[in-house]
């Protein structure tokens, strides 16, 4: 303690005006001089109230870096989970569009087989000359033709829509991932 009061006293204390000093030596000088305070306080014998205040003081800087940290980890989760929301609800829109799309190519191939079956019932009378038959054949051609690009469209749509199907459980799965590692 008296190598404490000894360095203080060879030290020369000199005082700044407010003008002299820039702000951030202003606040450098109140430390030191705070610091300086509760040095003497602490060598007259009230050690407990010293101890009891930078005791608080850690405390207090400990509590607000936890809440720091802890409202950064949040805000984290946050743009991460709204980044699978985001991929989730995507997933379900290209979902959708398949489906329709689905539907609208179902339809298509219905329409067209109802025309294949109507084409082949007109070819069984044999009454239409051999020009109608010609005809019939190369249209009954193209329709089968068509028939089998649809058929494989459905096929393609249908992997599509299983893909899509993985695409979501997997997005689930990451979701379950995320709200756990957050918990």
């Amino acid at each position: 303690m008296s190598s404490l009061l000894s360095r203080n006293k060879e030290q020369p204390h000199i005082r700044k005006s407010p003008s002299d000093s820039s702000p951030a030596s202003t606040t450098a000088t109140t430390k030191g001089l705070r610091h300086e305070r509760l040095s003497r306080l602490s060598s007259s014998g009230s050690s407990d109230l010293s101890n009891d205040k930078s005791t608080s003081h850690a405390e207090s800087y400990f509590l607000r870096r936890e809440n720091r940290l802890s409202a950064k980890k949040k805000a984290e989760e946050e743009t991460a989970n709204n980044d699978y929301k985001k991929m989730y609800e995507k997933a379900i829109a290209t979902n959708q569009r398949l489906k329709s799309r689905l539907e609208i190519s179902k339809q298509e191939l219905s329409v067209i087989q109802d025309q294949l079956q109507r084409a082949q019932q007109k070819g069984k009378p044999g009454d239409c000359g051999s020009n109608m038959l010609e005809t019939e054949k190369k249209e009954s051609w193209s329709l089968k033709k068509r028939i089998s690009d649809m058929e494989e469209q459905l096929k393609v749509k249908e992997e599509l829509k299983m893909e899509n199907q993985r695409l979501k459980d997997e997005n689930g799965a990451l979701i379950r991932v995320i709200t756990k590692l957050s918990k």
